[in-house]
This record gives C-alpha cells, structure tokens and sequence, in this order.
C-alpha cells in the first residue's frame, strides 16, 4: 500500500513556510535542501521539516494540501504547527 505524505517545511532564515505533497519525503526533503536548481524553495534553504500527515490514498493528501495552501489553512498552520 503506497502512503502519501503532507509537509510543511520552515526556513529558519526567511520566516517562511512551504507546503507540499509527496510519497517520498526522504528524497523530496533533500530535494528542496539541495538537489533543485530553480523554484521557490532554493532562494530560502535550508529547509527543516516542522509537519508531517500521512495518507493513504493520493487523493485525501491533494485535497489536505490544497487546503493547506488556502488563507483558512494557513492560518490553521499558525496556531497548530511549532517553528523552531
């Protein structure tokens, strides 16, 4: 059964926050720390991990994500979530 993860990273140096979605957060993670040359989370690394969901159907993590990414989500993220 594949699992699919919603994240939320922190960039400690900008204050800000990235929300995606993924089946592999390992690789996705070092991906938004490394690996990618262009796109939004290169010009705020490093990244840490600060919210993690785990589902098992693809469908139920877009729909969560999509969420996530609208003015109600984000300010859920602000009172739920801790930034270190």
């Amino acid at each position: 059964m594949n699992s699919f993860v919603v994240y939320i990273l922190f960039s400690p140096s900008s204050g800000k926050t990235y929300t995606g979605m993924t089946s592999d957060l390992i690789t996705r993670f070092h991906f938004h720390n490394s690996k990618s040359t262009k796109g939004f989370t290169t010009r705020f690394r490093p990244w840490t991990v600060v919210h993690v969901e785990f589902f098992g159907e693809k469908a139920d993590a877009l729909r969560r994500e999509k969420y996530l990414k609208t003015g109600t989500g984000r300010e859920w993220v602000k009172s739920n979530v801790v930034f270190f």
